[in-house]
Parts: C-alpha cells; structure tokens; sequence
C-alpha cells in the first residue's frame, strides 16, 4: 500500500503495481504489437516487392509502421482509457498522476517516449527502466518520474460486510428512524467507510466519519437520544436499514407461499408457518440496555465529543 496525496490535500490508500505484474503486463502488450508489426510489415512487403520502389522508400515505410504500432499504441490506448493498455485491463492495472488523477495525452506521451527511447531502448548496456523501477518505492521507472504518474492496481480482494450492530440503549431508537430519504448511494458510501476504517489515517477517519454522519443525519429522523462518534452512529442506521430490509424478504417470502400462490415448479413445498398480523411490530434487534440516556442528541460534526465512543 502507498499514499498519493489529492490537490485537495486528501490522503488516498492505493496500491502500488510492482515489477513482475508490469513486466507481465508489458509482455501482453509486446505479444499484441509484435502480431500487429507481422501483419503490417508481411502487407508492406509485398506490396514493395510488387512495385519499383526503391530501397530508401521502404526502409522509411517500415519505421513509420514500426513507431506508429510501438509508440501510437500506447499512447492512443492510455489516452482513451484513461491510464489502460490491453496488457493492463487484462491485469487490472491503471497509470494515473501522482495526485491519483486520471493521465492525459501529454503523460501518455511522455511516458510512451521515455519507455522506447531510454527505459528499454536497446543501445543501452542495461534497461535503466527495470532498474529505476526497483530502487523506487513506488515502483516507478524513468518515464514516470519525468512525466509525475505511477502504476496501481485497481482490483482489490473483496472486502467483507463490516460488523453492524447496534448498542443496546440505542435500540428503541433504532427502531423508530424514518429512513425512506436514505438513499442506496448514501448507505454504500457509509458502509464503505465503516469497511474500510481501519485502514485510514486518524485524522481521515474522524474527517470522512463525521461528514457521512452528518449527511446521514440530514435524511433520517429523529436524532439519538444520546452522543454518539460517527462510526457507531452510521453502524446502528445501517443495522437497522438491513433489519428491516431482512424483514421486507421474509415477509413477502411467507406471502408468495401462502395458500394461494401458484404451485412451485420444485415441487409442494411444506405448510408456511403462521404469517404476522399487518400491524405486527418489526420484532427488536436485542432487548434494550437499562443504563438511561441523556436528551442531548448526536454531536454535530467538529464537536468534542464525538471523538469518544460512548
């Protein structure tokens, strides 16, 4: 893992594409060009051989093609893509800026250059690429010093649901939010950050932390009973939005195999257990803790207070 930092000074967690996934991904690409060269070169021949053109004449044609398939691929492909060869999508890897920005045409140029012309051009003794790549802590060789990009990987191990829960003298609280404004954007971004929250910075944490909280708290009501830091507050509304949510299945599980639903194609199902009444109570996540609670509500964003777990 590495840190690029944005224009915005926001610290990114990104991981560094070292040198065998790139060698294996520039080998990818090499293969490509190389059957592209073939073809080009077998065409170009022949129609030479064909025709009364002089040597010089077809010794320029055969470097054009040649530079135009080694360097305009790479460049054409990272300009479009936005940092991608055939060789990197195939691998999941992404050159962007040293800001964690996309690259544009002038860094793909760049870089393409410096890649034929000095990283791996062949009147050099070594690959001064290779060996910059690997004194570098990001990985990076000559071209992406010279034009400020690096190589990440953009596929990451998937991450498992964060634990959800919600703190016993919480629950009655829980249960009575409005959260139909909360959107599935919102409840994917708060629960990536929950997924993700041992692996920031402390001052990210608590930044990121309180500003979900406090776009949560914009959409749902009432306000808890009691201060709260924002990861526990995000995790009791996700708690609670996926209780329900679990509710919601079961309930329509039970009502799509009631008496009169159709007959199911993997044979007869056993009798459904009795279904609840249409104003039966959502049942309790947990019975609810004894300790009393203050009135003071959720500290707003920046407070104190909300530095503690309560």
């Amino acid at each position: 893992m590495s840190q690029l930092v944005t224009g915005e000074a926001v610290v990114l967690q990104v991981r560094i594409a070292r040198m065998p996934t790139r060698a294996l991904a520039c080998a990818i690409d090499m293969a490509l060009q190389g059957i592209v060269l073939t073809v080009l070169i077998a065409l170009l021949a022949g129609f030479l051989f064909g025709s009364e053109s002089s040597e010089a004449l077809a010794i320029a044609l055969i470097f054009i093609v040649v530079l135009l398939v080694v360097v305009g691929y790479r460049v054409v492909m990272e300009t479009l893509t936005r940092g991608r060869t055939l060789g990197k999508m195939v691998l999941g890897l992404k050159v962007v800026r040293d800001d964690g920005s996309s690259i544009r045409f002038r860094h793909a140029l760049v870089r393409t250059l410096m890649w034929f012309f000095v990283d791996f051009a062949p009147w050099f003794a070594a690959c001064p690429g290779i060996v910059a790549s690997l004194m570098n802590k990001q990985g990076k060789r000559i071209g992406d010093m010279v034009a400020g990009t690096v190589v990440i990987r953009e596929r990451h191990q998937s991450m498992a649901s964060p634990p959800l829960f919600v703190p016993g003298h919480l629950v009655q609280w829980a249960q009575s939010l409005e959260l139909s404004r909360l959107s599935d954007e919102l409840a994917n971004a708060a629960r990536d950050y929950l997924s993700r929250y041992a692996e920031l910075l402390p001052g990210a944490q608590h930044a990121i932390g309180e500003a979900l909280a406090a776009r949560v708290a914009a959409v749902i009501a009432p306000a808890p009973p009691t201060q709260i830091i924002a990861p526990a507050y995000l995790s009791a509304v996700l708690a609670e939005r996926r209780r329900r949510e679990l509710h919601r299945l079961s309930t329509q599980r039970l009502t799509h195999t009631g008496p009169f639903a159709p007959p199911s194609p993997y044979g007869v199902l056993p009798p459904p257990p009795p279904a609840p009444g249409p104003f039966a109570p959502p049942p309790p996540l947990s019975t609810p803790h004894p300790a009393t609670v203050n009135a003071q509500g959720w500290a707003a964003p920046g407070s104190n207070e909300s530095s503690q777990w309560s």
